[in-house]
Parts: structure tokens; C-alpha cells; sequence
């Protein structure tokens, strides 16, 4: 195997070298937060690369002609860029700047969410060859548009997942919540990049927990990294229990984090409640056996403290939230279901 020897950047600044398999860190103040945990860059590359498991992932390598096909070599035909921070790499010795590297068209876009042939034969025939759909990460079909200079990713969903995507949302806005922008699409929800380009860096919680989802364990965490992302974390795992969302993990939240400075500012605005309320299913009435529901609850009774900041739902406004979302679904049950379990929750 080749030896992968590269320069590490965020922005234009370089933050590490990669060579001999060993890290050299050179502005730590920068560094990513993976990297702070485990010195490996070859570990970092493989979780920046697209899900080789989703089918759209091996045509648009396909059509891309990529020798290598293993999550390195993905990453490397990009130099590691995504949409959603400004980290980067570079052979030791190019001249390239992070500009040369950053995304500016959506090319592949209909390839990676939709696979259809027609997308796949125009791929196969362009010129272009760098796409952020290589570094766009997680299980379900989706892509990167670029639509008036502002990224919006959207993500494959039939009708009951389009629903608690969009519920979920307006819900959490509803609630003070800082909250991802859902948007409904054609088979499809959209979501408005929320670091608008990598204005700030999107650190998602893998880079600082691993796979630990423990509350507790990233509650200390965060406390220790950036105490008002702890308070916020709190707001999250409660909306994720009234709403049953089983499917928060550490690579679906995070924090943000200052391009300049390095400076930690707060949690990443919530998204990805595509598995959460009814998109399985209509869950059964739960009871206070329901592991979300005992997980929280054991949180929460080790800080009461913070009870008093968990937000107010009522059935009122969970009526007008169904009004907003103005989907055909059976209302009553959602509100009976949430309110059930909104009134499990020891306040």
C-alpha cells in the first residue's frame, strides 16, 4: 500500500503534516477535534468519506472512473473538502490553496440522490470531476444542491419520514430551539446548510466521544468543551425522547466551532429525526419501561437542576404545528402519542 504523505489545512493554514504515519501537529489551536483524540489522519480521512454501502455511492464512483474505490482513496480524489468545515489536505509540496479546493458546483447531485440512469450516463460523460458528495457522509440516499450561493442537502424520504422531519422541526422551533431549516421536496426534505459554507466548522460528536452515546458520558463532555452546548445537548435528548427518535448518534449531532480562532461556540443546530415519530411506524402508547423515556429520565434525575429549563408542550401547540406541516396524517394519534410521553418525563 502507498504511503499517504500530506499536509493538513484548515482554510489556508496548515494545522498538521501527515508523514512515516505519524502526525506532526503544527497549530493546535486549529487542529480538528479527531485529530486532538486519536493522531491518526488515515483514521480522520476514512470518517470524511460517502457510505460505500448506498448504491448511489458506487455509480458515482462509477462514473468518476476512480481507480481506487476504498474510503482513502474517495476522500483523497477531493482533498478531503466538505460543505460543512474548512479542513482540508494537500501533498506535501502543492502549491494548491483552499480556494482550488472548494466546492462551487452540484454537478452529481441528481446522481447521488436519485441513481437514475439518465444521471448516471451524464455523469459518466463530464468533464468534472470533483463533487462534495464523496464527503458527504451517512446511511440514506442524498446530495448537495447549490441553489442562489447557499448549500441545501436533501435527503431521500418517502411520505411518513418527510412528515417527522418537518413536524420535528417546526416542533423544535416552536420550543426555542436552535433547529437545522426543513423544507419539503419532491420525495425528498431539504435542509438548509447551517454553516452557511463553512462559515464555521461542524465538529460532529464522533470527533470528541467516538461512538460513546452515553448521556451521561457526553454531558460531562460537553461540559468540559463548551458548557452552553451542554445546557443545549439537555433540550435535545428531551425533544429526541417525546418524540421517539431512536436513532441519535454521534455522528447526526455536534458542535460548531469558530474557523478563525478554533474557538468552541455552541452545539450544531438539531437535524436528522428521519427514523424519529412515525417514520417506522405509529409507535404504541409508551410506558415508563420505554428505554428512551428511562434513559432520560435517569439523566434528568441526576440533574434536577435543569429540570426547570425543559420546555412546555402542550396540545395546543402541537395542533398548530400539525397545521403548519399540513400533511395528511392521523393527527390525534401523533398529539395523543407525544403528550403520553411528554407526561412519562419526571419534571
Amino acid at each position: 500500500m502507498a504511503e499517504h504523505r500530506f499536509l493538513i489545512l484548515s482554510g489556508d493554514i496548515v494545522v498538521a503534516k501527515w508523514e512515516n504515519q505519524t502526525l506532526e501537529v503544527l497549530d493546535e489551536r486549529l487542529l480538528p477535534l479527531y485529530l486532538k483524540r486519536v493522531a491518526n489522519a488515515e483514521y480522520w480521512l476514512e470518517t470524511r468519506a460517502i457510505d460505500s454501502h448506498r448504491p448511489n455511492s458506487r455509480l458515482l464512483k462509477k462514473a468518476l472512473r476512480l481507480k481506487e474505490k476504498d474510503d482513502i482513496s474517495t476522500v483523497l480524489h477531493v482533498n478531503a473538502a466538505t460543505i460543512t468545515d474548512n479542513y482540508w489536505i494537500k501533498p506535501l509540496g502543492s502549491s494548491l490553496t483552499y480556494a482550488d479546493v472548494r466546492f462551487t458546483d452540484d454537478y452529481f447531485s441528481g446522481l447521488a440522490l436519485k441513481g437514475s440512469y439518465q444521471s448516471f450516463n451524464r455523469a459518466a460523460n463530464s468533464k468534472h470531476s470533483k463533487t462534495p458528495e464523496l464527503t458527504n457522509i451517512g446511511s440514506y440516499e442524498k446530495c448537495w444542491k447549490l441553489i442562489e450561493g447557499k448549500w441545501w442537502m436533501y435527503k431521500a424520504a418517502n411520505h411518513d419520514e418527510m412528515f417527522s422531519e418537518l413536524f420535528i422541526y417546526h416542533l423544535g422551533k416552536e420550543l426555542g430551539m436552535d433547529i437545522a431549516v426543513y423544507e419539503r421536496g419532491d420525495k425528498c426534505v431539504k435542509s438548509l446548510d447551517f454553516t452557511d459554507g463553512a462559515n464555521v466548522n461542524f465538529e460532529p460528536a464522533f470527533t470528541f466521544m467516538g461512538d460513546n452515546e452515553d448521556y451521561e458520558d457526553v454531558f460531562d463532555k460537553l461540559t468540559e468543551l463548551c458548557l452552553q452546548a451542554a445546557m443545549d445537548y439537555i433540550k435535545m435528548i428531551f425533544l429526541d425522547t417525546i418524540t421517539a427518535n431512536p436513532d441519535r448518534h454521534t455522528a447526526n449531532f455536534g458542535l460548531l466551532r469558530d474557523t478563525q480562532s478554533g474557538e468552541l461556540l455552541g452545539l450544531a443546530p438539531l437535524f436528522d429525526h428521519n427514523m424519529a415519530l412515525i417514520a417506522r411506524g405509529y409507535p404504541k402508547a409508551p410506558t415508563k419501561n420505554d428505554i428512551l423515556i428511562r434513559l432520560f429520565n435517569d439523566f434528568i434525575n441526576s440533574h434536577s437542576e435543569y429540570k426547570k429549563h425543559l420546555p412546555t408542550v402542550t396540545e395546543t401547540l402541537l395542533q398548530s404545528v400539525l397545521k403548519t406541516v399540513n400533511m395528511k396524517v392521523r393527527g390525534k394519534e401523533i398529539t395523543a402519542l407525544i403528550m403520553k410521553r411528554y407526561s412519562l418525563i419526571e419534571k
